[in-house]
């Protein structure tokens, strides 16, 4: 499955008032793995910021003028993102300000939830983590993804850090064949019901950031159980605990 983890930036919050996106960032995600590709423009907004949305980025008019407008772009970045579903947290304000602008072009572009799929991370971080703060930056420290040069708002940074959150936020969930059973039903369902045959399984390599991000993610359970987790005591004291709730 291939997967665009997308962000922009904006004149203000409200595409309705006229603003208009200043940058656009994605990151590729392929079976869930980053592939290096990027794609990433700064765009000539062709107004002015919004009180205050100047400040959360850093762009101003001055270094903005003679980029590219968003008609400069649009098809280069619709063949980035086809075919791929979109990743973005808080979908609605993304894709309001996208479809916003390809009405601006008056090609007649469908809008582009009907192009591709798209995955609310800020929606699924709401459902596990109900009634919590559940912003870009609040995720990054909950789920131990460092965030420290994140000093201003920039849509690439920022796709790369959803991207780091929401492999973290969805670990797991398509790792043995549950999305195939989700997303077919009854007859997958009896599929992955049929026995695999015997035979060596394939071998997994780690690269050194996989294990770095491993232990980072591990150093964030450790604090939550109090220093000390589990399966870092020896095995027959491990296997004596009895069951523990998790939080």
């Amino acid at each position: 499955m291939r997967q665009i983890v997308l962000d922009t930036e904006t004149t203000g919050l409200s595409w309705e008032k006229g603003n208009r996106i200043v940058e656009i960032g994605c990151v590729e995600l392929v079976e869930r793995r980053p592939t290096g590709r990027t794609w990433q423009r700064y765009l000539d907004p062709e107004c002015d910021f919004e009180p205050g949305a100047q400040e959360v980025t850093g762009l101003t008019r001055e270094f903005l003028a003679g980029k590219p407008k968003f008609a400069d772009v649009a098809e280069d970045f619709l063949a980035f993102v086809d075919g791929a579903e979109l990743v973005i947290h808080n979908a609605a304000f993304d894709l309001g300000f996208l479809d916003a602008e390809f009405a601006r072009l008056g090609r007649g572009h469908r809008p582009l939830r009907e192009l591709c799929a798209v995955e609310d991370s800020l929606e699924l971080a709401r459902q596990r983590y109900p009634g919590q703060r559940n912003s870009l930056d609040a995720l990054c420290k909950r789920l131990g993804v460092d965030n420290s040069h994140r000093q201003l708002h920039g849509a690439l940074l920022d796709a790369q850090l959803l991207a780091e959150a929401y492999l973290a936020l969805t670990a797991g969930q398509g790792e043995i064949g549950f999305d195939a059973v989700a997303a077919g039903g009854g007859a997958n369902a009896a599929a992955m019901a049929v026995p695999v045959a015997a035979g060596p399984r394939p071998r997994v390599l780690v690269t050194a950031a996989e294990r770095e991000a491993h232990e980072a993610r591990l150093a964030v359970l450790r604090k939550k159980a109090g220093g000390a987790a589990v399966w870092d005591r020896p095995v027959d004291e491990a296997a004596a605990e009895p069951a523990l709730a998790v939080a």
